[in-house]
């Protein structure tokens, strides 16, 4: 038997970190806004006629293999975590092979590892007839993805996985309650750029040291996520309402509040490429995820796209082809 899926990468815009338990219990109104992109991740799972576990993982060229469900459990450290960790949730009741690959370029922040997560799952969610909807799942990624960072994770990125498009999360003590916003897709694709300037400098995660300061109730932090709140939810509203200026104003405005949380999520490249397509046609910039590297999204008007795109290329950063996937995880 073989299940196959593919998931999308999102890119986040608004209202990032706050999507951390409990950051979200301590702000007003607390929203994230997120679109997918169709850069995609893949699983593929195959069942075998012995007892042996194959992860293999095609875009970081490893594999690791043991002789039977009972050895890959006993095991102490995993080549492949998140994949090991996922069959080891699933127990699978023979010997199988999962292979998974990624579109995301490394050290992205487009939730390349997140969207991963959700296609094997799923895979592995069919194959072993578990039945967990796809909110379950999510719930046992998110807990299984902070297993192997030993970290707490957000929510917002396993979601564009999920359900594709263009997206507000809305966070409260009831939960998590996504609503789909009625943006085009083809009006999204020609107003954002999408760039990556390399690899992350370091492995620190900066939403982890940012999310201590707010536990440690440092009064500025908490003043930024107030105003990251408040800028979240004008977004989504510039959003509903086609408004690009105000999109493109809020993105710069939140992305300036977000490095005085964490002056390490920037870099001099990232600071140059958001100085010179300014001057170019964008209209916005912030960094995706947690930055320190990864990509940058621009928002652009149409007739200034290749304007940006020529700075991004002459600065030193790759322009990424992509789209809005408006569709989430699919399983054959």
């Amino acid at each position: 038997m073989q299940v196959s899926s593919q998931a999308p990468c999102r890119v986040d815009l608004a209202g990032g970190t706050l999507d951390i338990w409990p950051l979200y219990l301590f702000h007003d109104r607390p929203v994230t806004v997120n679109f997918a992109v169709d850069r995609y991740t893949y699983c593929d799972v195959r069942t075998r006629q012995d007892s042996a576990i194959v992860l293999r993982s095609s875009d970081l060229k490893k594999e690791e293999r043991f002789a039977s469900f009972g050895e890959l459990y006993a095991a102490r450290k995993y080549k492949l975590p998140l994949l090991a960790l996922l069959v080891r949730f699933f127990a699978p009741g023979g010997g199988i092979e999962v292979e998974s690959g990624s579109e995301a370029p490394a050290g992205a922040g487009i939730s390349g590892s997140s969207a991963l997560m959700i296609s094997v799952a799923s895979a592995l969610n069919t194959l072993t007839r578990r039945g967990y909807d796809l909110e379950k799942l999510r719930e046992v990624v998110q807990n299984i993805e902070a297993q192997v960072i030993r970290v707490p994770t957000g929510s917002q990125d396993y979601y564009p996985a999920m359900y594709g498009g263009v997206a507000a999360l809305e966070l409260s003590p009831a939960g998590i309650r996504r609503t789909a916003l009625p943006v085009s897709a083809a009006e999204m694709n020609s107003r954002f750029v999408l760039a990556y300037t390399g690899a992350p400098r370091n492995s620190g995660i900066n939403n982890w040291e940012v999310m201590k300061a707010h536990i440690d109730r440092d009064r500025a932090v908490h003043r930024n996520f107030d105003r990251i709140a408040c800028i979240a939810n004008c977004m989504r509203e510039a959003l509903e309402r086609g408004d690009w200026h105000e999109v493109g104003r809020l993105l710069r405005e939140e992305w300036n509040h977000r490095r005085r949380n964490s002056p390490g999520i920037t870099t001099p490249l990232i600071d140059r490429l958001v100085s010179a397509t300014r001057r170019a046609g964008s209209l916005g910039a912030k960094a995706c995820g947690a930055g320190g590297g990864g990509c940058v999204v621009f928002l652009v008007e149409p007739d200034a796209r290749r304007a940006v795109e020529q700075q991004i290329e002459a600065n030193g950063a790759e322009v990424l082809k992509a789209a809005v996937a408006e569709s989430g995880v699919r399983v054959r």
